[in-house]
């Protein structure tokens, strides 16, 4: 079957025989509202509430929503604004922790016999999606259509990040629980879990653990670059596309994150909803790079710190992978749902954009076959009509077009932009 394009990338994969560290409480946590697609939840609780680990605390009666939960005991401070990366404004609560962690009483294994009261319980985790996107999982969980194929991606096709790779290595039986748990509950037929031939001691692994059941079945897939995005990894493992417009779903198949899955599987035996991540902590002003796993809304300074980082030296900060993360104004910031990643520089290339020379490089690159540098040209006009014709929707802001570019252009960014000129249905 021949793979989509993509690119050779350095792996920096510096932490992956690096097991996970868990970070000790933090004296305070900053939990925002709104850390996943879909409406902000609403705060459940006021300044001087008590709360303890596990405890709901904003929900939101939208149906594209996720509930929050505490991962500490502790008391409300105060209920504040909080601004993200990409600028949205949304309510955050401020809680002083206490250091004794109780566990509140709403943490019990949920009653789960049918497929309507599983969509409901993992509404309650509050899962999403933890490779970065953040979607509500139980929304992907009740599609439409009929779904007969679960794609797990265990490709963490990004420089520098393993936390995906630690778990695989770390909970291999929580993630092929969770599989098995999806496909039970939702009548899928098949899962195919999909992992970068960079991972060959996770590969060995699930490959013997899968040996005797022949519904799930492990793909290699080649390390390149953007392996990971949902409609490359649909199409490496199993030959559908999902066109222009359409969801995975249409095309009869459901992507979800390693960590996601093993978390659904643990929920299911606990009870204990989504409160922490693993995030890999890297980068060249990182003394010691570590994989942590930390309670929800701990600050990316106190884990700096954790790690040796030299904060005077910083010129970068980026939250997620060098690829498709968001650069850190304030490492004052929390961890959120989606984070997976902390990457901290001291020095960066700063390049220089010059005229496009019309190579063509970021048209061989591109996984989905599309002209970026037309884009470009397309967008600077705003010819929408020409930016349709090029499919420029199809996009999945990977960074290759903008990888290659020789002139340094800002191809994948003008992607973005040209976007948002197209009428949403």
């Amino acid at each position: 079957m021949k793979k989509l394009n993509g690119i050779q990338l350095k792996h920096r994969k510096n932490t992956e025989n690096s097991s996970t560290v868990e970070f000790p409480v933090p004296a305070k946590v900053k939990i925002p509202m709104s850390m996943h697609m879909g409406a902000p939840c609403t705060p459940l609780v006021k300044a001087g509430d008590t709360v303890k680990v596990g405890q709901k605390i904003g929900d939101s009666d939208a149906a594209f929503s996720a509930p929050i939960h505490s991962g500490v005991s502790g008391t409300v401070k105060a209920i504040t604004e909080y601004r993200n990366a990409m600028g949205a404004v949304c309510k955050a609560i401020e809680i002083e922790t206490d250091g004794k962690q109780e566990i509140s009483d709403e943490v019990r294994p949920p009653v789960i016999n049918t497929k309507e009261e599983f969509i409901k319980a993992v509404r309650e985790s509050g899962a999403v999606g933890l490779g970065g996107a953040g979607f509500p999982t139980h929304i992907k969980m009740n599609p439409k259509t009929e779904i007969d194929t679960l794609v797990l991606n265990g490709a963490e096709c990004e420089p520098y990040i393993t936390a995906d790779y630690r778990e695989m290595i770390e909970h291999p039986d929580d993630v092929i629980g969770g599989i098995r748990l999806v496909k039970e509950k939702l009548g899928i037929k098949w899962a195919k879990l999909a992992i970068e031939a960079n991972k060959p001691e996770a590969i060995k692994n699930f490959t013997e653990m899968a040996a005797k059941d022949d519904t799930i079945d492990i793909v290699t897939l080649p390390s390149s670059y953007p392996q990971g995005a949902e409609k490359v990894i649909i199409y490496n493992s199993t030959d559908r596309i999902v066109k222009e417009g359409e969801l995975p779903s249409d095309e009869g198949v459901i992507v979800m994150n390693i960590s996601t899955i093993a978390f659904l599987y643990r929920y299911s035996k606990t009870g204990m909803p989504l409160v922490t991540r693993r995030l890999t902590v890297d980068g060249n002003a990182v003394g010691e790079p570590k994989n942590i796993s930390t309670v929800i809304g701990t600050s990316f300074h106190e884990l700096l710190d954790f790690c040796k980082t030299d904060i005077d030296s910083l010129r970068k900060v980026i939250a997620g992978g060098p690829m498709m993360g968001m650069s850190v104004p304030d490492i004052e910031m929390p961890v959120v749902k989606t984070s997976n990643a902390l990457l901290a520089f001291k020095s960066y290339d700063e390049r220089k954009t010059s005229s496009c020379i019309r190579c063509g490089r970021c048209v061989n690159v591109c996984p989905l076959g599309l002209m970026p540098a037309e884009i470009d040209k397309a967008y600077r006009i705003k010819d929408i009509d020409d930016l349709k014709k090029l499919k420029v929707m199809l996009c999945m802001n990977c960074g290759s077009c903008t990888y290659v570019c020789p002139a340094n252009r800002k191809l994948a960014e003008t992607n973005q932009l040209a976007k948002s000129l197209i009428p949403r249905k």
